[in-house]
């Protein structure tokens, strides 16, 4: 997929994803040594983007699963049509029990879910499993199984092995601790807020009509926030939602009016905005 951590990180940067060396070196390694990337931090840092920018630049398919509390194995692996089924059995009444089992546990009446469609064929793929700790810790097990041998068994069908294996990221905020087997099967990647020069380089990339100087002080403000005990900090998604509603006001600067009239676009909770509005010293910025 990549030739190099350079190659990495040139690649990604044509889509408008500008990573780390950390960054780019651990999707590297996850390519070379065919390991799922376990990418864990903040809400808004990127993980999933990532992801996505993989599966652009290798013009792969990008295969989603996304997880919450209370998906299952049919709705991450397979399940089977069953409609479709019961007007199968209808429709061949006179047929045996055996004859209509071989028929509708067949591949037209089967449901392929992401875990099963990222195995299946012989086309490039990213597999998604997006916001892993929040599905249940049943479905950690049927990770393992998966992403051990990239094989999957259907009782009525067999064991499907993957002829090509997709290149694996799971993401995860730690909102709930991953077990250690699944940790264990996986590169680690922490992503955390970018340092305020790559910050201010993705604002200008995503953004690039904003004026240099105010995008600088954008970024010098967003990370004077996060340093605030607020309930939930900017993210960098955030910091480029702010930027580009500042060019749709036609901001010239960031002064005082402007940040007070624009806080909700960044903090997400009137307690936030409230404390940052009345701590933020805008002159030693």
């Amino acid at each position: 997929m990549f030739t190099s951590v350079d190659d990495v990180s040139a690649r990604l940067a044509e889509t408008g994803y500008l990573a780390s060396p950390a960054v780019a070196t651990t999707v590297f390694l996850a390519a070379r040594l065919g390991k799922p990337l376990l990418v864990e931090g903040p809400a808004g840092v990127g993980k999933t983007e990532l992801a996505k920018a993989v599966a652009r630049v290798t013009d792969a398919r990008l295969v989603r699963l996304q997880c919450y509390e209370g998906v299952d194995e049919s709705r991450a692996l397979y399940e089977w049509n069953h409609a479709k089924q019961l007007l199968r059995i209808s429709a061949g009444r006179d047929e045996s029990w055996d004859e209509a089992r071989t028929d509708i546990f067949g591949e037209e009446f089967l449901l392929p879910r992401p875990l099963l469609t990222a195995i299946r064929g012989d086309d490039a793929k990213v597999l998604l499993i997006d916001e892993t700790d929040k599905a249940d810790v049943e479905v950690e097990g049927l990770l393992l199984e998966v992403l051990s041998d990239f094989q999957v068994t259907v009782p009525e069908l067999g064991t499907v092995t993957a002829t090509r294996r997709p290149f694996v990221v799971l993401t995860s905020n730690a909102s709930r601790e991953l077990s250690e087997a699944l940790r264990r099967r996986c590169l680690f990647l922490h992503i955390g807020f970018p340092e305020e020069e790559l910050e201010r380089r993705i604002v200008r990339l995503k953004v690039p009509d904003l004026d240099e100087a105010l995008a600088g002080s954008l970024v010098r403000v967003v990370a004077a926030l996060r340093a605030m005990e607020l309930r939930k900090v900017p993210s960098v998604a955030e910091t480029v939602d702010w930027a580009r509603t500042l060019l749709a006001l036609g901001a010239d600067t960031l002064d005082e009016a402007v940040v007070r009239d624009t806080l909700g676009v960044v903090l997400k909770h009137q307690d936030d905005v409230l404390r940052a509005a009345a701590k933020l010293d805008l002159d030693t910025l």
